[in-house]
């Protein structure tokens, strides 16, 4: 499933994505909603050249520079219950789901500008694609423990 919204991708796509990797689905909702109230924050490893320090992102990460990206955090929440949604119809435990792959990459760029006053063109916000996909764990066989 992909889907292509208007948040910028270098400020904080790929750095959402990478925070809730490999998580349950349940703890990366709690997570993401922790975000948009600002009570946990994205840590930043790339393109965090201009980020500021916070407390909540040094306790998930060494260099402590961090942001909530509440616009982004949305659209993630929205696509993780889309995706409980679509598990519970197909009958699987949406309890035991987890993040196995959320890949971010940057959308077709926009052409269209918006000319200003004084020789100033206004910032666009580039869409970008996600494609996350949940998985339930699955046991170890006995070939692998062997």
């Amino acid at each position: 499933m992909s889907l292509k919204c208007r948040v910028s991708f270098s400020n904080s796509a790929s750095k959402t994505a990478f925070a809730i990797r490999k998580l349950p689905s349940a703890k990366a909702k709690r997570y993401l909603e922790d975000v948009l109230v600002h009570k946990q924050a994205i840590p930043f490893r790339r393109f965090c050249r201009s980020v500021r320090r916070t407390a909540q992102a040094k306790n998930r990460h060494s260099n402590g520079q961090g942001r909530w990206p509440v616009k982004l955090a949305r659209f993630i929440l929205d696509l993780l219950k889309n995706a409980e949604s679509n598990a519970e119809v197909k009958g699987l435990d949406v309890d035991a789901l987890y993040i196995s792959h959320i890949q971010v990459k940057q959308a077709q760029k926009q052409r269209r500008r918006t000319y200003r006053a004084h020789g100033r063109i206004n910032q666009k916000e580039e869409p970008v694609t996600k494609e996350p996909e949940t998985q339930l764990p699955t046991s170890k066989s006995k070939k692998s423990q062997a």
